[in-house]
């Protein structure tokens, strides 16, 4: 039997919340082709010239809010569920971030430092978008490309409606829903529009058929908008929530985003009569500047500012006990099989219905 280990990929922070700190991370992020698809010299046009000279110092400012003394919430939580995760798994358990650290090329040199031969990866994003699961897979096998061309990958599919982690994230919200609210807010992490027709290719199907996200297609395999419509639905049966809705947060730029923005959602619901608010955001499995900062403070001023009384954000899955179960259901059958040779590839290494797929070797 071939050695064993797992990567669990996020997408990254900077490495402290000093302004030099953060325009380091927000230059390695924006430039990504996957996260602003334009051309690269218009990329580094727009990212050099428009967004760095005034986006850090204002990035920065938030960090500062959220910093812990252990470091950003993300790695902080990150590890912790890592070391959670490695006294119960029998195989090297390893964390990474797409963008500064830890890093990609670090994780995969101490895995094969270790012995790994067959890896698991398990980006830790429940939906897939180019954005986020894509660039986290290509950029792993990249790097395996370049320093441990031995290595097998084996990936574990987008699980935005994997039984576990529905109810994962039921159980993690109870507390909340046992208390009385008005309405319930589910704010998914937003992406372009047009990021839907790039991710399934000569589709005539996403945003171009009424209601496209409840007729049944293949694009949805990598329809991040139908993904979060499918979590939606499955929580709200498993949880038995009534009043709600769903919004998009975290836009950048001019071109049209997903919509509800969550931005208008939040002062619309207080305007409407909604006192007491309660907000999910189930694209992150971990607290982070976009859920305790975007949401938890700006988010609850502008509810307030609003009429509204109270906005409750409900924490990230982070290091709950059942998250940390459903993440142990997701090895143990790489563990227990012959190895991710014997599951199908998937298209361009994008998902796959069989419960790891093999998208490198």
């Amino acid at each position: 039997m071939k050695k064993k280990g797992v990567l669990l990929v996020n997408l990254g922070s900077p490495n402290s919340p000093a302004v030099a700190d953060v325009r380091r991370y927000l230059r390695e992020f924006l430039m990504d082709g996957r996260v602003l698809d334009a051309p690269y010299l218009v990329r580094f046009c727009v990212v050099h010239f428009a967004i760095l000279p005034s986006r850090p110092k204002q990035s920065a400012e938030a960090y500062h809010k959220i910093w812990l003394p252990e470091g950003s919430p993300l790695v902080v939580t990150g590890r912790r569920v890592q070391e959670k995760l490695q006294k119960q798994i029998p195989a090297p358990v390893e964390l990474a971030m797409r963008y500064q650290n830890p890093s990609i090329p670090a994780a995969i040199a101490s895995l094969r430092r270790q012995g790994v031969e067959e890896l698991l990866l398990i980006p830790l994003f429940p939906h897939y978008a180019m954005s986020s699961f894509e660039t986290a897979v290509e950029r792993v096998k990249e790097v395996i490309a370049q320093q441990a061309p031995g290595l097998t990958l084996a990936v574990q599919p987008p699980y935005y409606n994997h039984p576990d982690y529905i109810a994962a994230l039921a159980e993690s919200m109870r507390e909340y829903l046992d208390q009385p609210y008005d309405h319930l807010l589910f704010s998914f992490h937003g992406i372009p529009e047009h990021h839907l027709q790039m991710t399934a290719p000569n589709c005539n199907h996403c945003l171009r058929v009424e209601r496209c996200c409840e007729i049944p297609h293949e694009s949805h395999a990598t329809c991040y908008r139908a993904q979060c419509f499918k979590t939606v639905e499955a929580v709200v049966q498993k949880a038995g929530i009534v009043r709600y809705s769903v919004a998009f947060q975290s836009r950048l730029g001019r071109k049209p985003w997903l919509q509800p923005y969550t931005d208008f959602e939040i002062p619309r619901l207080a305007k409407d009569g909604v006192r007491t608010l309660l907000v999910l955001c189930p694209a992150f499995v971990s607290d982070c500047l976009e859920t305790i900062e975007e949401i938890g403070m700006r988010g609850r001023e502008l509810f307030e500012e609003s009429g509204g009384r109270k906005l409750t954000l409900i924490p990230c899955l982070n290091e709950h006990p059942a998250w940390i179960r459903t993440l142990d259901g997701m090895i143990q059958p790489f563990l227990q099989a012959g190895g991710p040779g014997s599951a199908s590839n998937s298209p361009a290494g994008r998902s796959a219905s069989s419960p790891q797929a093999a998208v490198a070797s």
